[in-house]
């Protein structure tokens, strides 16, 4: 989660410092360069730290480009105030766009993230399905399974635990929620409990084991990310239902 606060902070920091590098690169040519074609190339600048920011960065980002254009390309220079009515309405128009535009960006950026995210789950899910498909024993399907909950939710370490029910650990339900379960107290986790999380593994109607999560310190993953989890384990459950494996219950 360190990495997220820092990428957001630069993205503020690149909000408010690209558009005024630009204005002042903009400067020398001011006299001959149309308010238009300045506000554009501002325009430019506000999409470039929006593709890479987040949305509250490429708003800012929009009004610091309104800013610097007021402030270095519009008469009188170096002063918030601009005299010609023209220049107003293409500030008003810079500001607009680039509201506009930066948002868009953001919105494409995430959506190529959510294709991107939703391909790797396909590709964890079709990975299991293949190795049932070929024969290959149950074992490997959980060892599999295993390997990808450990990536998939950011864990520390994952280990699978055969047939046996010990102790009152939180659990990851079907519906991706985590619960922990005591006489007349059901308590829900919105971040990563202290100790080992499980998750069931059930095939066939019967119960095989669990998958023993063990996590890092933080909010729990996105929900998507859960229910593909979940998803595999039932995958894993229907491996060992299929290949007649004990069972508990």
């Amino acid at each position: 989660m360190s990495g997220y606060r820092l990428h957001d902070t630069a993205a503020l920091l690149a909000a408010l410092v690209v558009p005024l590098l630009v204005a002042l690169a903009l400067v020398p040519f001011r006299t001959d360069l149309s308010a238009t074609n300045a506000a554009l190339v501002l325009v430019v600048a506000v999409v470039a730290v929006a593709a890479l920011g987040t949305r509250v960065a490429g708003a800012l980002a929009a009004l610091s480009a309104g800013a610097w254009f007021d402030f270095f390309l519009t008469e009188p220079y170096q002063r918030f105030l601009i005299a010609g009515r023209d220049d107003i309405g293409t500030a008003v128009l810079l500001l607009v766009v680039g509201l506009v535009v930066s948002q868009l960006a953001v919105r494409a950026r995430r959506l190529r993230r959510t294709v991107i995210t939703d391909a790797a789950h396909l590709s964890s899910l079709r990975g299991t399905a293949r190795l049932t498909e070929d024969g290959r024993s149950p074992e490997a399907v959980v060892e599999y399974v295993r390997r990808e909950l450990v990536g998939l939710l950011g864990l520390r370490g994952c280990r699978f635990e055969y047939g046996t029910l010990t102790g009152n650990l939180p659990r990851l339900q079907h519906d991706g929620g985590l619960w922990l379960h005591r006489p007349g107290r059901v308590t829900e986790y919105a971040g990563w409990p202290d100790g080992e999380t499980e998750l069931r593994v059930v095939g066939g109607g019967h119960y095989y084991g669990r998958f023993l999560l063990d996590p890092l310190p933080g909010p729990l993953p996105p929900e998507q990310d859960r229910l593909v989890a979940v998803a595999l384990a039932a995958q894993a459950g229907s491996a060992l239902d299929t290949a007649g494996l004990s069972h508990q219950g």
